[in-house]
């Protein structure tokens, strides 16, 4: 799959794309229904496909001071672009460039000129340019009369509710990956580099496979049932994880902590990527070693009853 800049020129074969604009960093199911219209509007006409997408999130511009909040890196945005069906992806570059394009300048000068687009397709509530000015009635109205066609797509429901990145954040910060997970249509997943650490986990029998959480959102803290996949070698493995602070030892260090069953091999260096099934527990201080072992066990037992159910 090509991964475009947005700031560089479109090449020919990709020029006249259907574009699906939106930031897409959950790619949920209301992601999925304006990349299947973009894609299917491609198809029907023998046009490529592209799949937009922001780095950094505007929001982390204007508020950097935000915590960190992302639902995938842009590896795994690329990776389920080209699984719904895409040509391409296009990475906007948030920046002050960027913020400071009127709406105007941003479908003639980069979406009409920049990239030849032949039509583009949003949300309902999607919005761009300077002072995010811009809307689906600009699009419609100023964007058709430069040549420039565009499509809406009505907001995605479950459970009667709309499926937004701010309701899957809100599911995994009250410790519910279940239901992010339907939001999603697959688990909300970390990948990382498994690093060496303090072997706290091997001394107790349960080695573990350390990665730092980096600019994901932090799920709420605990005890997690966990799929991981070694993307190196396609590998998958099911085991226990600890998402948190460990408070049992000092000095707090926050880590993504998976314990996989059943596997000896050596992952150090390895990119990792670990999905979150089931919420077990919060993170707790126990009175001893002991007894954080025997819970331990009891959360492994869970885990693995949990997870037989997976193919």
């Amino acid at each position: 799959m090509r991964w475009l800049d947005h700031q560089k020129p479109v090449p020919d074969a990709l020029r006249g794309a259907v574009i699906a604009l939106g930031n897409f960093d959950g790619f949920h199911k209301g992601h999925q229904a304006v990349a299947g219209e973009a894609i299917e509007w491609a198809h029907s006409e023998g046009r490529p496909s592209i799949i937009a997408t922001f780095d950094p999130h505007p929001v982390r511009f204007f508020r950097p001071d935000v915590p960190p909040f992302r639902l995938t890196t842009l590896e795994q945005r690329q990776e389920l672009y080209l699984a719904a069906g895409a040509t391409a992806m296009m990475v906007f570059h948030f920046g002050n460039d960027l913020a400071s394009t009127s709406a105007e300048d941003f479908i003639t000068d980069i979406l009409i000129n920049r990239f030849g687009a032949y039509g583009v397709v949003t949300g309902g509530d999607f919005t761009f340019g300077q002072g995010a000015k811009g809307n689906v009635g600009l699009l419609k109205g100023f964007g058709g009369d430069n040549g420039l066609h565009s499509r809406v797509v009505d907001v995605v429901e479950a459970g009667e509710e709309v499926v937004s990145s701010s309701r899957i954040r809100d599911a995994l910060r009250n410790g519910d990956p279940q239901l992010a997970a339907s939001l999603l249509t697959r688990p909300f997943a970390i990948r990382g580099i498994v690093e060496h650490g303090d072997k706290n986990g091997r001394k107790l029998g349960y080695p573990t496979a350390n990665i730092a959480i980096d600019t994901y959102l932090r799920p709420k803290y605990g005890v997690y049932a966990v799929t991981g996949k070694v993307l190196s070698t396609g590998e998958t493995l099911k085991g226990a994880a600890n998402i948190g602070i460990r408070p049992q030892f000092e000095p707090p260090k926050e880590l993504l902590e998976p314990h996989f069953f059943d596997f000896s091999g050596d992952l150090y260096g390895q990119e990792i990527e670990v999905a979150f099934h089931h919420f077990l527990r919060g993170e707790a201080k126990f009175e001893s070693l002991d007894d954080l072992i025997v819970q331990m066990d009891k959360d492994c037992e869970e885990a693995r009853r949990l997870l037989s159910a997976l193919p």
